[in-house]
């Protein structure tokens, strides 16, 4: 599963958002925070997994999931340079700007 892909849903965002607040959660702690099916929560965590935004760790009987740190730095210098480069076009155009400016 493509990362942008996973993240396109909102209910997987909150899935990656709850994660981030409150750690290592079980299918079953996630599930209770979603207005969604327990087959759907599952489907979803599958889909982070695959896309390894999460990580499932087996404890016992229980499968606690948490967030990747790889991956998610991985996207975060994405980000980061994608604002890097609408910055630079910004100031370009913030140039041109003063230049016509002046000549008026």
């Amino acid at each position: 599963m493509d990362l942008f892909s996973a993240l396109a849903d909102p209910t997987r965002r909150g899935i990656l958002e709850l994660l981030a607040k409150r750690g290592p959660l079980s299918a079953t702690e996630v599930c209770e925070k979603f207005p969604v099916s327990p087959q759907a929560i599952s489907q979803h965590l599958k889909v982070l997994r695959e896309a390894n935004l999460v990580q499932m760790e087996k404890r016992a009987q229980k499968r606690l999931y948490r967030l990747n740190p790889a991956t998610l730095l991985q996207l975060e210098d994405w980000a980061g340079r994608v604002t890097q480069l609408w910055n630079q076009r910004f100031d370009a155009l913030d140039k041109v700007l003063q230049a016509e400016k002046k000549k008026n």
